[in-house]
């Protein structure tokens, strides 16, 4: 069984999706819905800019790490944080590796934790576009306009994996995500802002701030 710190660690390497087979046809996103995911896929292996703010109802005040977030292509991605300490978190082959400057890597497998293998497959099938695959793991809901400013929220199908994470949100502008909110069942949030707007993380980040930020025009 993995540990929480872990399993928050690589919820956050793995934001924001996940997709799993279902045994019945899920009701498909709506058509501009589809069109967004499909615009949204990229050539890999793409990189991408983070600072992330998490919301623990343990702590006072978040905790923020910024660094950058790479898909290498199929199964393979990278989290690497650069402040406010260097660490390293890759998925490649199903087997997560943790680097941490100083200290000896640590390995483990996917099948350890079957929801994050999960998870997974369904950011793979968002980076190349792939709307279908999508759909069969979450709900996916469509507000604004894709050429301008959208938003997309993500409900996961699977009740299991609705015990871990209620739901994801992603705020874009025309081709571009902006932000990736994940509100976890137990009432923690991770909001990354992605890209350009990474620089953009206050010092000491609220909720309110951060979501001017993301619905903000580019």
């Amino acid at each position: 069984m993995i540990s929480g710190k872990t399993r928050l660690l690589l919820l956050s390497l793995l934001l924001p999706l996940w997709a799993s087979a279902s045994a019945s046809e899920p009701a498909a996103a709506s058509s501009s819905a589809q069109a967004l995911i499909t615009a949204l896929g990229q050539p890999a292996p793409a990189h991408t800019a983070f600072a992330e703010a998490r919301f623990l109802q343990v702590l006072a005040r978040p905790l923020v790490v910024s660094g950058q977030l790479s898909w290498l292509g199929g199964d393979q991605l990278q989290r690497r944080v650069d402040h406010p300490q260097q660490e390293t978190a890759t998925i490649a082959n199903g087997e997560v590796t943790q680097q941490r400057v100083g200290k000896s890597p640590r390995h483990f497998s996917l099948k350890r934790a079957p929801q994050l293998q999960v998870l997974l497959d369904s950011f793979v099938a968002l980076l190349s576009g792939d709307a279908g695959r999508l759909q069969q793991a979450f709900e996916i809901r469509q507000t604004g306009d894709a050429a301008a400013a959208w938003t997309l929220t993500l409900l996961p199908r699977d009740a299991k994996v609705a015990k871990t994470v209620a739901s994801i949100t992603i705020d874009g502008y025309a081709k571009e995500s902006r932000c990736m909110h994940m509100q976890e069942a137990d009432g923690d949030l991770a909001i990354d802002l992605l890209g350009a707007l990474a620089a953009k993380m206050p010092a000491q980040p609220t909720r309110e701030a951060l979501q001017a930020l993301c619905q903000g025009t580019p």
